[in-house]
């Protein structure tokens, strides 16, 4: 009986092929209102000036809370197998990867 219970609580989820491939990201603007966080995810490309945003999810407060927290559980399981991430806080590359020389 212990099984019917916990087969009544489980969760079947399907991802198709497409989006099981996922897509790359390497820079994440957030926005957020009262009801809402807005979270679009970009690929900037080196010496491209102009990205276009690859997907965006939107979700509640809460939802964006506790995708902070298991965000923040994941990174120190990471850690705590891989070494610390290092966070560079003035990146040497600029934001928009374009050379800046003049001619």
């Amino acid at each position: 009986m212990a099984q019917e219970q916990d087969n009544t609580k489980s969760l079947n989820i399907e991802i198709d092929e497409q989006i099981a491939e996922g897509t790359y990201c390497n820079l994440a603007i957030i926005n957020h209102s009262a009801s809402e966080f807005v979270v679009d995810f970009i690929n900037m490309m080196p010496g491209n000036p102009k990205s276009k945003v690859k997907s965006r999810i939107i979700l509640t407060p809460q939802h964006a809370k506790r995708l902070a927290h298991a965000l923040n559980e994941n990174i120190r399981k990471f850690e705590k197998e891989h070494g610390k991430v290092k966070d560079y806080e003035n990146p040497s590359i600029p934001l928009n990867f374009g050379p800046t020389g003049q001619a």
